[in-house]
């Protein structure tokens, strides 16, 4: 029984104090402290506690490739890329991907590792890592407790008792998204006895988090660097909880626990939220947008001029993306090799002597990016045709997308290169363009999506292919504009008006907050018609969050707390086939260029049942003792 409770803890050390903090510590004999000594002051306890933030899985660097995006939204080229979740997904495979992700060629972020403390960035997994956090944060409280903690001041001491209520909620959190309600661990358990901490409900586990989030908003500061305990660190504290991580988190947690799957399950796939837990998150996100509002965070939506840096930088020395924008975000872990593996997905293969895998936008998911003038494209006054597809599209389409006829590299290229110096995606019966030549290299879907990397990333214009140039690509867990969108959600569902919901603690209506969003790329608001209406309005919701946050790694999620993962049009991904109309003109302008024959057609037709809106634990995780039982249809 003592090995099955190493297992259910993560595989990590028993006592990680007692040996990582030496780690921590040992660097030459008489420097060796002991375990009280830890915990002693508040420098040596603040080292133990920022040790979790290197638990923190980065589902972005996590596999050799960047395999991030499970939804609908992307096409994985055929060959190498069956290996990535993303593809065990399309084919319903989570058992098969699980059994096989020891391999160092599936993702980390599912697998099984040792050392989640480290900085290897393929020793980080969701599930080991978790549980190490979780042991290490409730040795802290305990030894709080113990009064082991006697070179502090109130502060230090508030704001090292703030942190590890976060973590403590944060990780459980964390697992509870993929796998479901799980035992929530609040004491240092021993390793003597046996373990039989049954499985809570989703909502049973959410209030546990709530209930700690709360703690964590009372005790940490809102601005580090504007505290004492913070000044020696000024300028560095960027990592670290503060008030409006814990509140972001406590929204999260409550919209999460009200949305339909955590609300009901999946059993007849009922579409209902529990309203209580969703006005609860509306008025947790409205006191934080109405600080925000008033100036007094640090936090802001960037100018839409700088959106690319919320993502990717470039030549500035590995500076971390996201700007003022970024509110949760873990430290950065081998970014140096982020510059090839990562710039190198959402290309040609032969654009930038890649790896033969390709990540590319499905055409159903691009046409969620709307018009200009803020109507979907479905709309029958939207003004979008399929002759001129690329035509006044809402700004982000052409920030994210690649389309037909766009230039894509500056240099000038041999005449056998040619090829590659326009965007040829068009595609028909008569005719394949370069980019559409083949499939395991090239798009299969008649778009490229370069949102998360430089437009000169290939090797001609050398924008990614040598040291000299630092291409970061970093994924914020959580940022400003997700709280617009967050906040949106919560208010139609927990009070009513539909768009005109608005809580208490926020002057901004749920409409008002996505237009927010809508200003700073220059989009038009809300339509009056789907305002008043719950489901128009809520298709705007889904809408607006597939376009803001595209390619971000949330999709996934969206849809299997949205209880849509299984159901059309959300199971399918689809490519556009056209052929370009009249000879094509390098001088015209991209978006007003006519096509002809435009068809779209399924590539994928994903066969999910109620089973795939949780992931499925191993066989060593279910037979550990009864009360820990799999998850429905595994």
């Amino acid at each position: 029984m003592k090995k099955t409770l190493v297992y259910i803890l993560g595989l990590m050390l028993l006592f990680p104090c007692l040996t990582s903090c030496k780690d921590y510590l040992d660097k030459d004999p008489e420097s060796i402290i002991g375990e009280d000594d830890a915990f002693k002051s508040f420098q040596n306890f603040q080292g133990f506690v920022e040790r979790v933030t290197h638990a923190i899985p980065d589902v972005a660097k996590s596999n050799w490739a960047t395999s991030f995006n499970w939804g609908e939204d992307e096409v994985i080229t055929t060959g190498t890329g069956d290996r990535m979740f993303g593809s065990a997904v399309d084919r319903g495979a989570y058992r098969e991907y699980m059994n096989n992700m020891s391999s160092g060629n599936y993702s980390a972020y599912f697998r099984r590792n040792a050392d989640p403390f480290g900085t290897d960035r393929f020793s980080k997994d969701v599930w080991n890592s978790g549980w190490a956090a979780i042991r290490v944060v409730n040795q802290g409280l305990q030894a709080l407790a113990d009064g082991k903690l006697t070179e502090a001041t109130a502060e230090q001491r508030q704001f090292l008792e703030g942190q590890m209520y976060f973590w403590r909620a944060y990780f459980h959190f964390q697992s509870s998204i993929w796998f479901g309600g799980l035992p929530y661990v609040d004491t240092v358990l021993p390793s003597d006895e046996p373990l039989r901490l049954p499985r809570l409900s989703y909502q049973e586990m959410a209030d546990k988090c709530i209930a700690d989030l709360k703690i964590a908003i009372e005790k940490l500061p809102l601005d580090w660097d504007a505290t004492s305990t913070g000044n020696p660190t000024r300028g560095n504290n960027e990592l670290r909880p503060n008030k409006i991580w814990a509140m972001t988190m406590l929204g999260k947690v409550q919209l999460y626990a009200g949305s339909p799957l955590m609300n009901a399950g999946v059993n007849g796939l009922p579409t209902d939220y529990n309203k209580q837990y969703c006005a609860d998150a509306a008025d947790t996100f409205g006191k934080l947008l109405a600080m925000v509002e008033a100036g007094q965070t640090k936090y802001a939506l960037v100018d839409f001029e700088n959106y690319s840096q919320l993502f990717c930088t470039t030549d500035q020395n590995w500076l971390m993306p996201g700007l003022e924008e970024a509110i949760i975000r873990g430290p950065n872990v081998a970014g140096a090799d982020s510059y090839w593996r990562q710039t190198n997905s959402y290309q040609p293969t032969d654009m930038a002597n890649g790896d033969g895998i390709v990540f590319h936008p499905s055409a159903n998911y691009v046409q969620y990016y709307g018009m200009a003038n803020g109507l979907p494209l479905e709309d029958a006054e939207s003004g979008w045709t399929n002759t001129q597809p690329w035509k006044g599209r809402d700004p982000r389409f052409y920030h994210d997308i690649i389309y037909d006829g766009l230039k894509m590299v500056s240099a000038k290229l041999e005449t056998n290169l040619q090829k590659w110096q326009y965007a040829d995606l068009g595609k028909s019966d008569t005719y394949t363009g370069s980019y559409r030549s083949d499939p395991g290299n090239t798009s299969r879907t008649g778009y490229l999506m370069y949102k998360l990397i430089p437009k000169n990333a290939n090797k001609w214009d050398d924008g990614h292919n040598s040291w000299g140039h630092t291409v970061h690509l970093k994924l914020t867990e959580v940022r400003l504009a997700e709280i617009y969108l967050f906040y949106a959600e919560a208010a139609a569902q927990g009070f009513s008006g539909a768009g005109n919901a608005k809580s208490s603690k926020f002057s901004k209506t749920a409409a008002e907050a996505i237009n927010t969003i809508r200003d700073r790329a220059g989009v038009g608001h809300v339509a009056d018609k789907y305002i008043n209406d719950l489901e128009k309005f809520m298709s705007e919701v889904r809408r607006e969050r597939a376009v803001e946050l595209a390619y971000e790694g949330h999709r996934f999620n969206d849809l299997r707390r949205w209880l849509l993962l299984t159901r059309y049009p959300y199971n399918v991904k689809t490519a556009i086939y056209f052929e370009r109309d009249g000879a094509f003109d390098p001088l015209a302008e991209p978006s007003e260029r006519k096509i002809k024959g435009w068809k779209e057609e399924v590539l994928i037709q994903r066969q999910l049942g109620t089973k795939h809106y949780w992931i499925p634990f191993t066989t060593d995780d279910v037979t550990m003792y009864p009360e820990f039982y799999q998850n429905p249809g595994w």
